[in-house]
């Protein structure tokens, strides 16, 4: 049985070319990084979990709330094959219990934080937004995108970013955890404009402040689908 069952809809995905020196330090053990035609990227992440089951049980009041997070791309040489996934700087939840089990059980670095969303549809476009607040300071991440999605290219930055299967966490200097995250490939809606107003330091420390003064090399908006998290195992 797989440890959660849900739907991830509606990703807006800002993605900030960084120099890798800045994550070496984050690099989970037996992982090395992923880079997307030389260019090593994290990506701030906001969408909405729908319809959560815990080991197949829905949780009251715990079923749908937004996420952000700050994440970036590895890779891992399983035998002879690669495995492409993720490794989470931090996640920002809007329910104390979420944290509390994922950073128990998966050893993730959740934290819960106010959090608010809005879709809209208009004879032009849609918007999606998340804001989320810390210390009484808001933060906001809004994409405005054309109404129709659209099938993503193979082999392009969109497959890229949407299409790393695996989740991996660094527990110490040592140890990685590593999970499955299944789900069909997405379509992405065409981008018009975007507003970007985080705090990145605040957020995600010092090592991250820089990201205040840079502009994204792109935004995506991806419908999102079904999704299953797999049980950790150790590598």
């Amino acid at each position: 049985m797989s440890f959660l069952i849900a739907e991830w809809r509606k990703l807006a995905i800002a993605n900030y070319a960084v120099d890798r020196v800045v994550l070496k330090k984050y690099v989970p053990a037996k992982t090395e990084l992923d880079l997307w035609n030389g260019t090593c990227y994290v990506s701030l992440v906001g969408f909405m979990f729908l319809n959560t089951k815990l080991l197949g049980i829905p949780i009251p009041f715990h079923r749908n709330f937004e996420e952000v997070n700050l994440r970036f791309y590895v890779r891992f040489k399983d035998g002879p094959t690669w495995k492409r996934g993720v490794v989470f700087v931090k996640e920002i939840v809007p329910k104390p219990a979420l944290s509390w089990v994922a950073n128990t059980i998966y050893k993730e670095h959740y934290e819960t934080f106010d959090m608010s969303h809005q879709w809209a549809e208009h004879s032009n476009g849609r918007l999606v937004e998340y804001a989320w607040s810390k210390n009484g300071k808001e933060h906001r991440f809004a994409v405005t995108a054309e109404l129709e999605p659209s099938t993503i290219v193979e082999g392009s930055e969109e497959e890229f970013i949407t299409e790393h299967y695996w989740g991996y966490t660094k527990k110490d200097d040592l140890t990685t955890f590593e999970y499955e995250v299944t789900h069909p490939k997405w379509k992405v809606y065409p981008v018009l404009d975007s507003q970007i107003r985080v705090d990145f330091g605040q957020l995600y420390g010092n090592d991250f402040g820089f990201l205040n003064q840079e502009l994204p090399k792109s935004v995506m908006l991806a419908e999102g689908s079904k999704i299953t998290v797999e049980n950790k195992r150790r590598l």
